[in-house]
């Protein structure tokens, strides 16, 4: 039940970063928005694991652990995330988040190939009803829509599919390098690591992917947001999936995970008053019960 909590905790966490990063995307280029939330994240979380007194846990991580945080965070943080930015850019959250929230439908693949999981009927079922209900979230009254071009619309689809498919070969990975040192020290140094790889790594081709250095040109407001967003996605969110690994199969958490768009929607609501159509009560409907079947297990 911790692994599962812990999945939820996740998607609660995206679904405040994606409206940050959305916000900042409005006064920064993908590339020069990731550059800043990774670097300034990296600092952010290091500095954690200084104050408690953890650091010596980096250490004692296998060299094969250290590799696969690496790697995946390169994938998942570098060019998943700045995938995941530019769809945000194109086509919204509405969209955007929905379509990327489908790599479970991935990682179940990965979790029997890779991990030699056992995925069985129930979770399958739950993994597919979710994403259901995600598609559902995701339709957008035709009144509604603002006037983006087709081909940007292709475009930001396309970008946001890719974001899913890429997502889901890093969180294959990370889950690969946390079941390797199961506890929650170990789980928040391998996740303080890949932030740290994938940081140095784009500050240091930033002049080749952000020409122009943009990153060091954007104002103190959007520079805080795109912090914020990093440590509540990177910091938190990834923490948050890292160990419910440690507690549960990647089959179960993963497709909990994914219920970002769920919590969008109930957000809306809430906070913002937002009318509710039919199909917006259906999704949300259907991915609690996705999320009760995988429980059940």
């Amino acid at each position: 039940m911790i692994g599962e909590l812990a999945a939820l905790g996740a998607a609660v966490s995206w679904t405040v970063s994606a409206v940050l990063y959305k916000k900042a995307l409005m006064q920064a280029k993908p590339v020069s928005a990731n550059i800043i939330r990774l670097t300034c994240t990296a600092v952010v979380l290091l500095a954690l694991l200084v104050v408690l007194g953890k650091t010596e846990v980096i250490m004692s991580l296998p060299q094969n652990v250290i590799v696969l945080a690496i790697v995946s965070g390169v994938i998942g943080l570098g060019v998943g995330d700045t995938l995941y930015m530019m769809s945000l850019r194109d086509v919204g959250v509405a969209r955007a988040v929905p379509i990327t929230c489908t790599y479970p439908l991935f990682n179940l693949l990965w979790a029997v190939l890779l991990a030699g999981e056992a995925v069985t009927f129930p979770v399958v079922l739950g993994a597919v009803i979710i994403v259901l209900g995600i598609w559902l979230l995701s339709q957008v009254d035709q009144t509604g829509e603002s006037k983006l071009q087709t081909r940007t619309l292709y475009k930001g689809l396309t970008l946001a599919l890719a974001t899913a498919v890429v997502w889901s070969v890093s969180i294959a990975m990370i889950n690969m390098a946390v079941k390797e040192t199961p506890d929650l020290d170990h789980a928040l140094a391998i996740n303080v690591v890949r932030v740290m790889a994938v940081a140095v790594t784009f500050f240091a081709v930033s002049p080749i992917m952000d020409r122009g250095l943009g990153f060091l040109k954007m104002n103190r407001k959007t520079i805080a947001t795109l912090i914020t967003g990093g440590i509540v996605a990177l910091g938190l969110g990834w923490f948050f999936l890292s160990y419910s690994f440690v507690e549960t199969l990647e089959s179960r958490a993963v497709p909990i995970s994914s219920t970002t768009p769920l919590f969008s929607t109930l957000t809306s609501i809430v906070l913002l008053h937002e009318k509710v159509t039919a199909k917006n009560a259906a999704g949300s409907t259907i991915i609690v019960i996705g999320i009760f079947l995988i429980f059940l297990v």
